[in-house]
C-alpha cells in the first residue's frame, strides 16, 4: 500500500484518561508516542492536534455558569498541557518534535506560523499544534481541520476509542451498522457525529478526507497511514 505523505492526527483529550478518572494515563501516552514514532520513522510527515477534555472542557464550564470565553481559553490551556506531555513522551523516544501554539507562550512553545510548520514537517519533525485555533467558540476538531488544510495534509486521521463511524452508538446498540466508506453528504443527512459542523464544513469545502479509526488498537495508526482500510473513510465525491 502507498503511504500518505503527510497526515494530521486528531486525538481526543479524553483518550488520555485511560482507566483513570482524570488526568493523563502514562500507559496510554506511551502507547500513542510509540505508534506515532513508528509512523514517523517510516517517513510519513506527522502533525498532531490533541484535545483537552481530560483536564477541562470549555463548553462544560460554560454550562456550569462560567463565562464561555473564559472557559474556552481554559480549555486551550488544557490542550497545551496534553501537547507538552505528548512532546515529552516522543522526545524520550528520540523523536524530533516541535510544539506550536496558537496563543503566544514562548517559554514552552513556538508561535504557530504556517510556513515554519510546513518546514518542520518537511524536515521530518513531528509537529504538535496546541491551544486550538487561539479563539473561543471553536473546538479542537475545528483546529484540526484548519491546520490540516493550512499545512496541506493528505488526510485527517481521527483517532478514537471506536473503530469507525456507525449509524448509532455501538457502545449502546450492539446492532449498530458500521460504514466502511461514507460520503460527507451522507454524514450530514444521517446527522452522524464525526466532527462538529464547523470542522466538517471546512473539510467539505477543501475536499479533505477524514478517517475515523480506533487509535487504541496497536498497529492501527501504521495501517491507516500506509493506506490499509481501517476504520471508516469520509469522502467528498
Amino acid at each position: 500500500m502507498k503511504p500518505y505523505k503527510r497526515i494530521l492526527l486528531k486525538l481526543s483529550g479524553e483518550a488520555l484518561l485511560g482507566e483513570q478518572g482524570h488526568g493523563i494515563d502514562g500507559i496510554v501516552l506511551e502507547q500513542y508516542a510509540t505508534e506515532i514514532k513508528a509512523v514517523s520513522d517510516k517517513g510519513v510527515e506527522v502533525a498532531v492536534v490533541i484535545g483537552g477534555g481530560n483536564i477541562f472542557r470549555g463548553v462544560k464550564g460554560a454550562t456550569q455558569g462560567m463565562d464561555r470565553v473564559q472557559a474556552d481559553y481554559m480549555g486551550m490551556m488544557a490542550t497545551m498541557i496534553n501537547s507538552m506531555a505528548l512532546q515529552d513522551a516522543l522526545e524520550r523516544k528520540q523523536v524530533q518534535t516541535r510544539l506550536m501554539s496558537a496563543i503566544r507562550m514562548e517559554q514552552i512553545a513556538e508561535p504557530y506560523i504556517r510556513r515554519r510548520a510546513i518546514r518542520h514537517l518537511e524536515k521530518g519533525r513531528v509537529v504538535i499544534f496546541g491551544a486550538g485555533t487561539g479563539n473561543p467558540y471553536f473546538t479542537t476538531d475545528t483546529a484540526a481541520s484548519l491546520r490540516a488544510i493550512e499545512v496541506e495534509a493528505d488526510v485527517i486521521l481521527k483517532g478514537t476509542r471506536v473503530d469507525g463511524i456507525y449509524d448509532s452508538d455501538p457502545e449502546k446498540n450492539p446492532d449498530a451498522k458500521k460504514f466502511e466508506t461514507i460520503t460527507g453528504d451522507e454524514v450530514l443527512r444521517h446527522r452522524l457525529t464525526v466532527m462538529d459542523l464547523t470542522a466538517f464544513t471546512l473539510c467539505r469545502d477543501n475536499a479533505t478526507p477524514i478517517i475515523v479509526f480506533d487509535m487504541n488498537k496497536k498497529g492501527n495508526l501504521m495501517k491507516v497511514a500506509f493506506g490499509e482500510h481501517v476504520g471508516s473513510l469520509v469522502t467528498w465525491d
